[in-house]
This record gives C-alpha cells, structure tokens and sequence, in this order.
C-alpha cells in the first residue's frame, strides 16, 4: 500500500511511519520539521519537506500515486491555539483543507486523521465519554478538530474518500515532545534528568487518558486495513490524575524531584477518560501496554536522549 503521512517526522507520525513500515507499506512522509526532527524519520521512508497549507504539499498528493493518506500534521498546541486562534486555524483547518482538494483531485480513497478525544468532548457528561458524548469543546485547538471531521464527512459525499478519524486520549511515549498539556510526560522527565523542578497544575487531581504510542500506532495500522469509515475513540478507559504521572515518572527515573503545586491553569479540563469499545468491535483495537510499563519505556528513552544531548554539549 502506497502511504502519503503528513506530520510523519513528529513524535506520533514517526510511530505510524514505523509501524506501516513492517508491514510492508511503501511510505512517504511529508513534514515541515517545525516540531519534526530528522533523527525520527525511519531510513526506509522517502521524506519530503514541505508545508501542508503548501502548493508543493498538494503537488506531492495529486502526483504520487496513493493508496492511503494518514493526516497527522497540525498544530498541537492547546495553549498557543487559545493565544492565537487564527494561526491555529490556518494550520489545522485550511492546511487540512489544502490536503483534502489534492486527495480529492487525485482520487485518494482511504485517509486516516488523527483527531482529538478530551479537546472535543469538553467537560464530559458521563465517564468514559463514547463516540455519540456530545461534542462541546473548549479551546480553538478542539473546534479546528471538530470541524476537519465535519469536512471529512463532506468529501466522503462528494468524493467517495473514506476517512477513518482516532479521536486520541492524551498520548505520551518515545519521542514525546515537551510542548503542550499533551505533553506533561515529556515536560516532567526534562525537568527531572535537568535537576529542575516540574510544577504541577493546581492540586493535581485532573485526570487524562493516557494512551502509550505503539498502541496508537497500532491503531492506525488497524485503521488503514480494517476500520469502516467513521469516528473512533483511542483511549484506555482509565484515568489517571496528573499526580499519579508525575510519580510513576520519578520512580523510573529514580528522581529526587519535590511534588510542588501552582496556581490552577485557568479553563483547564478536569476529567478526560474514553471509552474505545467501538474501535473493539470494529477493527479489534484494545490497549496492550499499561501504563508503569509505558512510562518506564518513556523514561528511558528520555534518559538516553539527555545523555546523547550532555555528551555532545560537551564535545
């Protein structure tokens, strides 16, 4: 299978590119590298660096040939969406926008879009939130993803594209970039390996869904082959308070970090955990790593990278 990932050089991009990879898929990654790294891209991947919101991005599509389309790259950020909701949109809706048109020129059929769980569903109604919890979401990040959805409905009409869209729980793992509250994983582990002290938000008592990459790579292998067109929540069904995170990391990373509270992060959700029965049902789709074993491989990965990164400060 031909394979087009946008965002393939980031932190989740670069899992699915690996993934799809060992299955024989021939995958091309295009990236911009703004919080792609080089050192990510698997060896077997053509890379092409490019914009999506690019007329050179919308070339490689009309031009290459493929038999999947896997959309990762966006703007992730919650915080910088709230600061600036129009550079937001312009990333994640109209640089999506510019994807969609060149799959429909070129007749793609299958597209697979990274969407997010707890940025759409808000403040939740019922725990663990399903795909039919109504969609209120609070930050401009989570109506950029809210609205692709809705355009991917409209070009299955007008194009026969079929799109399969993850919403994901709050994903963590190798690679992991400290931008974000997505990523609190990676924003602990630097402040604990650089001797500084991680802050957590408040008392520390909001949860999340913590879902380790390699089975959201999983679920995008699944997705490509198996999944009927349609949404699909990826989460683990448990919570975990931020709490919880930051001292399972400190046990792995054998740290002497002090718990240390701040001011609450104002409009910060509070309870964020999903339901993925029906990506069960659908395409077979459950969790296999837990999460003490998946913020242990975390922790080590972050561990090597410190190291790597101090021994070539010091060369």
């Amino acid at each position: 299978m031909k394979t087009l990932i946008t965002g393939g050089a980031g932190f989740i991009g670069s899992h699915i590119a690996e993934a799809y990879l060992r299955e024989g898929f021939r995958v091309t990654i295009l990236d911009n590298l703004t919080t792609g790294r080089k050192e990510n891209l698997p060896p077997a991947a053509e890379f092409i660096e490019a914009d999506i919101s690019s007329p050179a991005a919308a070339a490689v599509i009309r031009e290459g040939g493929f038999d999947l389309v896997n959309h990762h790259a966006a703007q992730i950020d919650v915080r910088a969406s709230v600061k600036d909701p129009v550079a937001d949109a312009a990333v994640n809706i109209l640089g999506s926008l510019n994807i969609l048109e060149a799959c429909r020129d070129a007749g793609v059929k299958r597209f697979v879009f990274a969407s997010t769980g707890g940025a759409i569903y808000g403040e939740q109604d019922y725990f663990p939130a399903d795909e039919d919890h109504p969609p209120r979401p609070v930050s401009p990040y989570g109506i950029t993803k809210l609205a692709v959805e809705k355009y991917l409905y409209y070009y299955r009409l007008a194009s026969g594209l079929e799109a399969v869209m993850l919403r994901y729980g709050n994903v963590y793992g190798p690679r992991q970039n400290d931008l974000g509250e997505a990523g609190v994983v990676a924003i602990f582990a630097r402040k604990m390996l650089v001797g500084d002290r991680p802050v957590i938000n408040g008392d520390g008592r909001q949860t999340r869904d913590f879902v380790y990459v390699g089975d959201v790579a999983r679920a995008n292998l699944l997705a490509a082959r198996a999944a009927r067109p349609g949404i699909y929540n990826i989460g683990t069904g448990r919570e975990t308070d931020v709490n919880g995170i930051f001292r399972l990391l400190r046990e792995a990373l054998s740290s002497s970090a002090a718990e240390i509270h701040g001011p609450p992060a104002a409009g910060e959700q509070l309870r964020c955990v999903l339901s993925s029965k029906k990506a069960e049902e659908a395409f077979g789709w459950t969790p296999r790593v837990g999460l003490k074993e998946g913020i242990g491989l975390a922790a080590e990965h972050f561990r090597e990278r410190y190291r790597a990164e101090t021994a070539a400060e010091g060369e």
